[in-house]
C-alpha cells in the first residue's frame, strides 16, 4: 500500500510539466511553421482553411521531439520538486530507492513510445505526402485558378491580374484581364470585383467580374469599342496540370512501416531505394529505443547538489536531447549516402547517449558521492560569481574615473 501511494503521487507530480511542456512545444512549433505557411499560401492565392489544412499535416512531424522533450521534462521537473523540498530523502529513508521510483516514468515511457511507434510508422509518412501533395497543387493550380496577387498570371490566352484576395481566398478585388483574340482583336477588362465559378467542363472556369470597363480593340478604330458592365461572365481556360507523383516514389520518409519492410526486401527495388528504406526505418526505430534512455537521463539531471538549487540540469538535458536528435540526422544523412553503415550511423549515437546515462544514473543511485553534474554545477557557479565580480569592478573603476574627471 505504501509503494502504491508513492507510485500515484509520482504520477501526479509527473503528469503536470509532462503535458504542459508538450503542449508548449507544440504550440511553439506550430508557430513558426503557421508563419511561413501563411506566407506561402496567401502569395499563391490561396484561402485561410487550406492553411490550417496544411498545418494539421505537420502536427505528426513534431509530435515525435515533442513528445521526447515532453517525457524528459515531465520526468526532470517531477523529480526536481522531489529533491529540493528534501521529499527525496524522505523516500530514500524508508527504502524506496531510485530504481523503485523508475516504475512511474517507465510506465509513462511505454505508453507515449506505443504513441510515437503509430504515428511515426503510419500517421506521419501519409501526412507528409498529404502535404507535399497539397503544395504541388497549390503551385500548379490543382486547387483552383493559381492566381499570384500583385503578379500577372497567365492562363491560357489570358492574362489576369489582381490587387489582392477577398472573401477568405474565394473572391478577387481590383480586377485586370487582358485577352487576345484570333482575329488579331485584343480585349482589355478592369472591374472592381471577380470571382471563380466552377463549370461543366473540368477544364474550364467561369470568371464572374462585376462593376467594370471593357475596352475591345479592332484593327481599325470602327472596330474599337469601349462598353461599362454591371456584370459580365468571361470563360477561363484552366492549365494543364501533371499528376502528382505516388506516395513513396523516392521518398523512404513516406513508407509505413510494413511498407519499409516490404521494399527492403523487395529484389526490384533498387540499391540506392532500398539503402534509403534501411536507413528511414533504423532511424525511425531509434527513435523510439531513445525514448526508453531518458527516464535515467533525467532523473540523473534532476537531483541537483546538496544545499544548490541550479537549473544546470534542466538546461543540459534539453540541449542534450536536441545535439542527439541532430546529431543522429546527420548520421542518417551519411548513411543514406553510403558513406557509413546505417546500423552503425543510426544506432552509435543511441547507445552513447544510452551509456551516458546509465553511468550518469549509476552514480548518482548506487555510488555514495554520487553528484554526476556536481562539477559542472560547482564550474557553472564559479564562473557566474566570476562575471558577476568582473562587472561589478568594471563598474566601480568607471565610477571612479568620473568622479576624478569631475574634480579636475
Amino acid at each position: 500500500m505504501r509503494f502504491l501511494l508513492i507510485d500515484r503521487y509520482i504520477v501526479r507530480l509527473v503528469a503536470r510539466p509532462l503535458f504542459v511542456t508538450l503542449a508548449l512545444a507544440f504550440v511553439f512549433l506550430l508557430i513558426d511553421r503557421m508563419r511561413r505557411l501563411i506566407d506561402f499560401v496567401i502569395d499563391k492565392g490561396g484561402s485561410v482553411r487550406l492553411v490550417w489544412e496544411m498545418l494539421a499535416t505537420t502536427v505528426p512531424g513534431y509530435l515525435s521531439l515533442g513528445t521526447s522533450l515532453g517525457l524528459l521534462l515531465g520526468v526532470l521537473l517531477g523529480f526536481r520538486k522531489l529533491a529540493l523540498s528534501s521529499e527525496l530523502d524522505v523516500f530514500l529513508s524508508v527504502g524506496v530507492s531510485y530504481a523503485r521510483m523508475l516504475r512511474v516514468p517507465y510506465i509513462y515511457t511505454i505508453v507515449l513510445a506505443l504513441v510515437n511507434l503509430f504515428v511515426l510508422g503510419y500517421v506521419q509518412p501519409q501526412a507528409r505526402y498529404v502535404y507535399d501533395r497539397m503544395s504541388f497543387e497549390l503551385r500548379t493550380g490543382a486547387l483552383g485558378a493559381s492566381i499570384n496577387v500583385g503578379d500577372f498570371t497567365k492562363l491560357g490566352k489570358q492574362t489576369l491580374w489582381a490587387e489582392r484576395t477577398e472573401n477568405d481566398g474565394h473572391g478577387l478585388a481590383g480586377v485586370f484581364v487582358h485577352a487576345t483574340g484570333r482575329n488579331g482583336k485584343s480585349l482589355a477588362i478592369t472591374a472592381r470585383h471577380g470571382s471563380f465559378l466552377a463549370t461543366d467542363d473540368r477544364d474550364t472556369l467561369m470568371l464572374r467580374l462585376t462593376d467594370g470597363t471593357m475596352v475591345s480593340q479592332g484593327k481599325t478604330a470602327e472596330q474599337s469599342r469601349v462598353l461599362s458592365f454591371a456584370s459580365h461572365d468571361l470563360p477561363i481556360a484552366l492549365p494543364e496540370i501533371a499528376s502528382f507523383r505516388v506516395r513513396g516514389t523516392d521518398r523512404a520518409e513516406e513508407l509505413i512501416l510494413p511498407e519499409l519492410f516490404g521494399t527492403k526486401r523487395s529484389p526490384t527495388a533498387s540499391r540506392k531505394q532500398r539503402l534509403q528504406n534501411r536507413v528511414e526505418l533504423h532511424f525511425r526505430l531509434a527513435q523510439i529505443a531513445f525514448m526508453f534512455v531518458l527516464p535515467m537521463f533525467a532523473v540523473a539531471l534532476a537531483v541537483p547538489p546538496k544545499r544548490s538549487s541550479s537549473a544546470l540540469g534542466i538546461f543540459l538535458a534539453v540541449v542534450g536531447v536536441v545535439l542527439w536528435y541532430k546529431v543522429e540526422q546527420f548520421a542518417g544523412g551519411q548513411a543514406a549516402a553510403g558513406k557509413i553503415s546505417p546500423v552503425v550511423g543510426v544506432w552509435l549515437p543511441v547507445l552513447v547517449f544510452a551509456a551516458l546515462s546509465w553511468w550518469m544514473f549509476g552514480r548518482l543511485a548506487y555510488s555514495p558521492d554520487g553528484q554526476p553534474i556536481g562539477l559542472l554545477d560547482t564550474c557553472f557557479i564559479k564562473a557566474a560569481g566570476w562575471i558577476a565580480r568582473h562587472r561589478k569592478r568594471g563598474g566601480r573603476t568607471v565610477r571612479l574615473v568620473q568622479a576624478d574627471r569631475g574634480t579636475s
